[in-house]
């Protein structure tokens, strides 16, 4: 694919232009060790590495062109410059002029928060495809072009990887297009020069601290979102997170609610659940779904009102939300040999780990127990562990504290932080197994006939990452393997 230059620098600031602005590039690239001939060369400034350090190094491998916000030192002669002030920013909306702007060509419905962003986003994809329209989506647990689906690296692309698989979806008819929205991606300009057609936000609670320090900070981070939405979009916000009301601050676009306990333009009451689903009175309708718990509730309502909001009936909508089943790795259930029911789920926050608990809790009948298997990821926000040591275990009967994904860290140590936030009288119910397929069959030996089993923290990830090597390892595959060794 050639490109004229001088075409997909529209939109971009320009401090400095040295050199030929009417030249072709073959292509964008940021990381230095992928240029070829005549490609463009953005500089990033990031967490570990400086772009600008390997501008040599893209010289020679036949960049053409060089986008940053520092000049070098040595400029070369037949090379082109393009000065600019924040180059991450200049990534975005160069990519997507280099692919001509897919998002202008689809209906893009970014959704964001702490919890619920994968189910929501895969089960909009899905209701799109029983409306019998062809859709695309872009989350954690993978990529879908209508029935194709693609390996996800990130919760939310790079802008190149992005541009390029929208472009794949506007090539193969997709009028709908959900994606994932990270707090990273957001500060790290990953959705620059995209077009939104409507933003969700879910709900936001502590995490990510490893990397925007605070909270206010994390905040801010999911706001500029909404911030940059376009006055022809929609906005549609959880009215029942005390947060909602700083994500629309200064939101240009037409700005709707949902909830289930305050007043809002998309309303919803459970009437009943167990562990079969639920029944909810959706805008004054009812509708079962085979869905389990209140932060279900919470996601049906955000994906019905998403539904409304781009034009679709009603009726249509409910008759089609009843056939959602659940994502892969949240709240998945396996009928255990013991009698025991088995709980799969990607819950790694304390907020996660409290609703999914409290859900299992709401099911109990008389003398059954809970028995949680959790651990907490290496390498991000420590100050999570604590809450989640003091939730899993005041409510858990048993709580088996495990490995989840230790990284660089020790995880004797992690288990430690959290067993800190664990108060003295719950400590009598507390073990530690680091080896996570000893804690998940420790777990399932402690369980008795009608009790549950909450595996938490990796749902569908089928790898433990450890030491920087990723390891094989499914819970769900584990799970299943422990499960035939039952008498």
């Amino acid at each position: 694919m050639i490109k004229r230059l001088i075409h997909i620098l529209a939109g971009i600031p320009i401090d400095k232009a040295l050199g030929n602005l009417d030249t072709d590039i073959s292509g964008i690239h940021f990381d230095s060790r992928r240029v070829e001939n005549n490609a463009l060369y953005v500089a990033i400034i990031g967490t570990q590495t400086d772009g600008h350090n390997f501008i040599d190094q893209a010289i020679e491998l036949g960049a053409k062109v060089i986008v940053c916000s520092t000049l070098p030192v040595n400029i070369q002669s037949g090379i082109n410059y393009i000065l600019t002030p924040n180059t991450a920013y200049a990534l975005g909306v160069l990519c997507a002029n280099f692919f001509e702007n897919p998002s202008k060509k689809l209906k893009l419905i970014g959704v964001t928060g702490t919890n619920g962003k994968t189910t929501t986003v895969t089960l909009l994809y899905k209701l799109m495809i029983h409306l019998g329209y062809k859709a695309g989506c872009i989350t954690t647990i993978a990529n879908f072009i209508n029935d194709t689906e693609l390996p996800s690296t990130h919760t939310t692309p790079d802008p190149l990887q992005l541009n390029k698989l929208l472009s794949q979806m506007a090539d193969q008819g997709c009028e709908y297009v959900f994606m994932e929205v990270s707090s990273h991606a957001i500060v790290q300009e990953r959705i620059a020069g995209l077009q939104f057609t409507g933003g969700l936000f879910t709900n936001i609670t502590h995490d990510h601290l490893d990397f925007h320090k605070t909270f206010p900070e994390y905040i801010a981070a999911k706001k500029r979102f909404f911030d940059q939405l376009p006055d022809n979009a929609f906005a549609l916000f959880n009215s029942d997170d005390r947060n909602a009301s700083i994500m629309a601050q200064n939101c240009q676009a037409a700005k709707h609610t949902f909830a289930l306990r305050t007043m809002a333009d998309f309303q919803t009451k459970m009437l009943d659940h167990d562990l079969q689903g639920m029944q909810l009175y959706l805008d004054q309708s009812e509708v079962w779904t085979p869905l389990i718990g209140q932060f279900n509730a919470y996601n049906l309502t955000g994906i019905y009102a998403t539904a409304r909001l781009l034009g679709f009936e009603k009726e249509q909508i409910l008759i089609k939300l009843s056939l959602l089943q659940p994502v892969n790795g949240r709240f998945e259930t396996m009928r255990m040999r013991n009698g025991a029911m088995a709980i799969i789920d990607y819950a790694h926050t304390p907020d996660a780990i409290k609703n999914v608990l409290a859900t299992i809790q709401e099911t109990l009948g008389t003398g059954q127990q809970i028995i949680t298997v959790v651990g907490a990821g290496g390498n991000r926000d420590k100050s999570k562990r604590p809450e989640m040591g003091k939730i899993a275990s005041k409510l858990s009967t048993k709580l088996v504290l495990t490995s989840d994904n230790p990284r660089d860290e020790d995880p004797q140590t992690i288990m430690l932080e959290m067993l800190q936030g664990i108060d003295s009288p719950q400590l009598s119910k507390v073990l530690r197994i680091a080896d996570r397929t000893e804690a998940i069959r420790t777990a399932c030996m402690l369980a008795q006939n009608g009790d549950i089993i909450l595996i938490a923290g990796k749902g569908h990830e089928t790898y433990q990452e450890i030491k920087g090597v990723k390891y094989p390892f499914d819970d769900k595959k584990v799970l299943n393997e422990i499960n035939q060794q039952l008498s």
